[in-house]
């Protein structure tokens, strides 16, 4: 299969770089080793493969001995290669309406040229979007696989986790009919455990990264706090989050943050933009720097080994996909003043209803914290129709302006 070659590839390359550099930190490296590893595992024959929603509970399911993904990380990697094309073209003449997200476009793409792989089942999730739901539904029909929703509700009440709780219960009886294997309680509070220990290093890494000036670069964390979730309840996603934190300490340490010139202090909002674009380069030029994401936070409490599906649950809900849109922009007003921001950069997805949909309640909710927006109506898988030099000026002019 070309995609697992893909990253068998990708693994030697990296491999070999870690190698003949020991004593290093490397936190990015070891970090696209993991994830290059997991989309080896996804392509490998004799794995029990889930397909799932962004939100799933990927610590559950690894402890269940199951491989599972979010189909966007496709989608995105995709878009990275500059492959997408190709797919996305496959999906619009197969029907798929070329103003819906191209994330899911582009992964549609794929299983109608069969590169991705058959999964065992498929677990939707209704957060964070209900087109992401969809497209799992397509892969259902087209794989003719049994297919599990999570319903996951926008309100913290009792009763609110109770409803999800009882869901994550089902599908563990879901995943066993599957598998014929039953839930372990013992490798559940294991993965629960190694969350735990993730969650822990990631506030560390993010507390860090508040720092003035940030010892982070524009890239370092791009989408951590999404894909991070896929090996949180794993020995290696203590690793990765340990080497990210480790790495930042050592830049506050040598002084490596003083050297990068910070004059501006950006947040983003939702998804990078995942193809070559020297965005990341035009703001260094301007001293601007991204120190936060909007979806780099830690937003639960610990996960309680003796309540796994209540913690679950909680967590689930906590998360910005998950909340209604006037809570989500008080979940950014929040972190534009503990990391001390300037302005934001909302890329508004093309196609999507959490991106472009919000983005007139969200330039009102930050301005309200004199957090300037600017808004850039960009497609940020499909590269085909980007407006390169109309974007370049407009960031340009904002930074400008914060200046």
């Amino acid at each position: 299969n070309i995609m697992y070659e893909h990253f068998d590839n990708i693994i030697k390359g990296i491999t070999e770089k870690l190698n003949q550099d020991p004593e290093g930190i490397n936190a990015r490296k070891k970090y696209a080793l993991e994830m290059s590893k997991l989309g080896k595992k996804l392509y490998t024959r004799g794995e029990n493969i889930a397909w799932c929603g962004v939100t799933a509970p990927f610590d559950l399911l690894g402890s269940m001995g199951i491989t599972s993904c979010f189909v966007e990380f496709v989608g995105a990697l995709l878009s990275s290669t500059e492959a997408a094309g190709f797919f996305l073209e496959e999906a619009e003449d197969a029907g798929f309406a070329t103003d819906s997200c191209a994330y899911h476009r582009a992964v549609m793409g794929a299983v109608l040229k069969n590169v991705m792989p058959e999964p065992d089942f498929i677990i939707g999730t209704s957060s964070p979007c209900t087109a992401g739901l969809a497209i799992v539904e397509n892969f259902a029909n087209q794989y003719k696989k049994d297919f599990f929703i999570l319903n996951i509700p926008q309100n913290y009440t009792k009763d609110a986790v109770k409803f999800l709780a009882d869901q994550l219960e089902e599908m563990t009886h879901f995943v066993s009919d599957h598998t014929k294997r039953p839930l372990s309680k013992e490798k559940l509070g294991i993965a629960l455990d190694y969350f735990n220990q993730s969650s822990q290093l990631l506030k560390d890494i993010y507390d860090l990264a508040k720092t003035k000036p940030s010892p982070v670069d524009n890239k370092f964390l791009k989408d951590f706090g999404t894909v991070i979730g896929l090996i949180m309840g794993t020995q290696q996603g203590v690793d990765i989050c340990q080497a990210f934190k480790d790495e930042l300490n050592h830049r506050i340490r040598t002084g490596q943050h003083h050297a990068s010139k910070e004059k501006i202090r950006l947040m983003w909002i939702q998804n990078r933009i995942q193809y070559p674009f020297p965005i990341n380069e035009k703001l260094d030029d301007f001293g601007a720097k991204i120190v936060v994401d909007e979806l780099n936070d830690v937003t639960w409490e610990p996960m309680d080994p003796d309540k796994p599906f209540e913690s679950i649950a909680k967590r689930m809900i906590s998360i910005p996909f998950s909340m209604d849109t006037s809570e989500r922009i008080r979940h950014m007003q929040a972190l534009a003043g503990d990391y001390r921001i300037d302005g934001a950069i909302n890329p508004c997805h093309w196609g999507c209803r959490q991106g472009t949909g919000t983005r007139g309640l969200v330039s009102k909710g930050l301005k309200d914290v004199n957090v300037p927006v600017l808004n850039l109506e960009i497609d940020c898988v499909d590269s085909r129709n980007l407006a390169r030099g109309q974007i370049e000026t407009r960031v340009e002019a904002f930074i400008e302006m914060l200046s």
